[in-house]
């Protein structure tokens, strides 16, 4: 084994355990107080099939349906969202891009406000919204794929380009929509879903998340030598006999998907696919091998005790997920861009 991949297998065992040791106080600490043996209890009584008393069955649902589904829900998307960083940034060649560089997240904005506001797709009861803010992503990223394709196929700029401008454009209309709300609480719970939160996740959306994801997360895995030889360039892509073009529509397709059924589940969660694969790039280089092994847990840690936070800091109230990786986020990508500064001279 050589130095980089025993690196690689050591940060991994780190993840892991900080994985572990986070979820555990996720499943302990919250709105409720809960001891931690109760927790621990209920668990137990879950996995094997133990009696709970009718007088601790409301604390049963809350660690069993309510905490649990939304801390694995928590590493999931952490997990996927970094994942899709890593994959744009490779496709974009742009160290600035995200997942919501290509409109994806605005354009899902657009479905969930006009379901929040205006009662859109009510015939589908509670999948009204996670529906919705999934058409929306799906059809920001057809709009995306046309408007970006030329003769010559999809180029990184026009990428960025496209998606920036159609990015704004989605937010405008989401602008709109509010100010046109006929209540002002809709208002709120709008302004509240666009900063992103785990609060509405379940075991039905746990569910889905996990599918979605955990198979982008093999198809990234495969394809991880590509992605080293599209970073360097489409020409040196093309001498080593990849078709950049056919192989970024590919992965335009894969990171659209990651993200719509994450964002029409928890919203717009930020700063998570922009600074996580940068700091994954600092522990273990810039080989995607060993990046796609690092990034996507590093990305569950980070998101699993951002939810954490944005649960107990101030209670009983649950701060906006977003406030808290762009509190996070911004102050440790300042901080790396200034590293990358002072290497670079």
């Amino acid at each position: 084994m050589t130095r980089q991949w025993l690196r690689v297998s050591v940060l991994s065992a780190l993840c892991v355990s900080g994985l572990l040791a986070v979820s555990v106080l996720g499943l302990i600490f919250g709105t409720a107080d809960i001891p931690w043996r109760d927790a621990f209890g209920y668990l137990w009584a879950d996995l094997v099939g133990g009696v709970v008393t009718a007088a601790d069955a409301a604390d049963y649902r809350i660690v069993v349906d309510s905490r649990l589904p939304r801390v694995l829900s928590g590493a999931l998307v952490g997990a996927g969202l970094s994942t899709v960083g890593l994959v744009v940034q490779a496709m974009v060649r742009n160290a600035l891009a995200d997942p919501y560089v290509l409109g994806i997240s605005s354009g899902a904005s657009v479905g969930a406000t006009a379901v929040l506001l205006f009662g859109v797709f009510a015939g589908a009861g509670v999948y009204a919204l996670p529906s919705a803010a999934f058409v929306g992503a799906l059809a920001a990223t057809a709009i995306v794929f046309a408007i970006a394709r030329s003769p010559g196929g999809l180029t990184p700029l026009r990428l960025v380009l496209t998606g920036t401008a159609l990015g704004y454009g989605f937010s405008a209309l989401t602008t709109v929509l509010v100010f046109l709300a006929p209540a002002g609480d809709a208002a709120r719970s709008v302004m509240f879903w666009l900063l992103g939160s785990l609060a509405a996740t379940s075991w039905r959306t746990a569910g889905l998340m996990a599918a979605v994801v955990l198979m982008g997360l093999v198809v990234v895995a495969g394809l991880a030598r590509q992605l080293n030889a599209l970073a360097m360039g489409d020409e040196v892509s093309a001498s080593l006999g990849l078709r950049a073009s056919r192989f970024r529509m590919l992965l335009f397709v894969v990171a659209a998907l990651m993200t719509g059924v994450m964002v029409s589940v928890c919203g717009a969660i930020g700063f998570v696919g922009l600074v996580v694969p940068h700091v994954a790039r600092l522990l273990v280089g810039a080989d995607h091998r060993r990046l796609v092994v690092v990034t996507p847990l590093i990305g569950a840690v980070f998101l699993v005790t951002a939810d954490l936070l944005a649960r107990t800091v101030i209670p009983p109230q649950e701060l906006p997920l977003g406030a808290i990786t762009a509190a996070v986020g911004v102050p440790v990508f300042l901080l790396l861009m200034r590293r990358r500064g002072t290497e670079a001279g």
